[in-house]
């Protein structure tokens, strides 16, 4: 959508007191008048959200603004908080190198045309903003102001709910223990909290008046609080707690880990088996040792034994022809 021409005319420093919603009101009714054109105006539909704005009068009013320039290159985002019902003012400022009236202004939600917006010009700035009543969660997302000249400019504004926060490690336990799961929500009251486990890809209820062993509270309205008695095996798993707000609900899974008695022994069983390996090595290698250093020693015995035996022999060789020749000489 164009930038109207009617809006166009108002030149000059932006009067600091009065709202830009009714600048362009003014500026409408001006548009009107000037042309003797009693038909309506782009604008003729403001007097009804007006009216919608009156009937929730009653509502906080949160203002939110962005501020853009022709020849910035980063999309421009702000996120937005919000736990219940409120009116709602977004107010995009662009600035410009040239000409003010050839900048196109459209809003979106999402990828959904908006209007029933206005937008004021002053020297090199454009202002564009969109007033509403955010009453429910299909009014709950992403709101964006475009300005289009050479190249497309985007602001965002980010419409979510509270975040809950729970631990984001497993919680680790043991089977016949008892242990509590814990969900908060920083500076926010839900309206009801939900606990669910996990039954395969399934989300399931955990329901405290069929199963004794679950119990449900909280110190706080922004806490919860889920204790599981007497854990076994089966109730490892995700467990996911939902906050439900007036215009949305936000989860977070918490992991809970659950080991038998076992487990911290396997460690310590690894490490005895270990030894037990090492020492029957050690001791196989000694005998092993030990025989073959007996076997050795048997050997070089023998040796010995043989060679005794071989010297005896050949004394008694050499000393026979001796014995005969002395004989000889005495006859």
């Amino acid at each position: 959508m164009r930038a109207l021409p009617g809006l166009r005319g108002l030149r000059g420093p932006p009067p600091l007191q009065l709202p830009l919603l009714l600048l362009c009101l003014l500026a409408a009714v001006r548009r009107s008048w000037a042309d003797g054109n009693t038909t309506a105006s782009p604008l003729t539909t403001l007097p009804i959200r007006e009216e919608m704005m009156t009937k929730y009068s009653n509502l906080s009013l949160g203002s939110h603004n962005i501020s853009l320039t022709a020849h910035s290159s980063v999309r421009v985002e702000k996120n937005i908080t919000l736990e219940r019902p409120s009116r709602i003012e977004l107010t995009c400022k662009f600035t410009t190198s040239g000409d003010v009236n050839s900048v196109n202004v459209t809003w979106k939600k999402g990828d959904e045309q908006l209007t029933d917006y206005c937008i004021n010009a002053t020297g090199n700035m454009l202002y564009t903003q969109y007033m509403f009543t955010i009453i429910n969660s299909n009014q709950m997302g992403n709101y964006s102001c475009f300005f289009e000249e050479e190249k497309e400019q985007r602001g965002t504004f980010n419409f979510r709910v509270p975040e809950v926060q729970g631990k984001n490690k497993p919680l680790v336990t043991y089977v016949g223990d008892s242990t509590v799961l814990i969900c908060k929500c920083q500076h926010c009251s839900p309206l009801n909290w939900t606990w669910y486990g996990s039954n395969g890809s399934v989300q399931v209820p955990v329901d405290v008046h069929v199963n004794d062993k679950y119990a449900i509270n909280g110190t706080n309205a922004n806490e919860t609080r889920l204790k599981i008695m007497q854990l076994s095996e089966d109730d490892k798993g995700s467990y996911w707690c939902h906050a439900v707000f007036q215009l949305g609900e936000s989860q977070i899974h918490v992991e809970l880990v659950v080991l038998s008695y076992l487990v911290p022994l396997k460690p310590f069983l690894g490490i005895v088996v270990e030894v037990i390996i090492l020492v029957a090595i050690i001791l196989f290698w000694e005998m092993y040792t030990q025989k073959k250093k007996m076997h050795t020693d048997d050997g070089k015995e023998f040796e010995q034994v043989e060679q005794l035996k071989s010297d005896d022999s050949n004394g008694v060789e050499n000393n026979a022809p001796r014995h005969r020749k002395s004989e000889s000489v005495s006859q």
